[in-house]
């Protein structure tokens, strides 16, 4: 595994499989970006996602957030956040930190999309207990591990 991973198989899997929402920085509404096509598969296998893009109204049929402290002060929506999915550069990881530390309750894991990796970060993260998955796409450990459906 590269950029740092720990996690095995099985705990993906595990992971995957108990996850029920996922919060995705940097979602777009663009069908042919990658940050448009994985969230709606994931959107297609069950998961309930909860897109945060400040530029954007609404993607995926739900409405967009400006940042992770606007889904967790958003009173008309009652969910706790179980994976954070990052579609951002590598160099904007790090500004993110602190809004995923000030989630309550805290996601179980942050999951950094190919390509996307910071060491920083993601030993922050996992000082304050949260699982960190870097440089894998999540859509792919998804159909390799569970298929296309959970």
């Amino acid at each position: 595994m590269s950029a740092g991973n720990e996690e095995t198989d099985d705990q993906l899997r595990a992971l995957l499989s108990e996850a029920k929402t996922i919060a995705v920085v940097g979602v777009k509404d663009d069908p042919s970006a990658d940050a448009y096509r994985i969230p709606l598969y994931m959107q297609q296998a069950g998961y309930r996602i909860v897109p945060v893009n400040p530029k954007l109204e609404s993607a995926l049929g739900e409405p967009c957030h400006a940042d992770l402290a606007s889904v967790d002060a958003d009173v008309d929506i009652d969910i706790d956040i179980d994976i954070v999915n990052l579609f951002r550069a590598s160099e904007h990881v790090p500004g993110h930190v602190d809004e995923i530390l000030a989630l309550e309750p805290r996601p179980r894991a942050v999951w950094m999309q190919l390509g996307i990796h910071n060491g920083e970060a993601a030993q922050r993260l996992r000082e304050a207990g949260i699982r960190v998955i870097q440089d894998r796409c999540i859509m792919v450990d998804h159909r390799r591990l569970l298929g296309s459906s959970r």
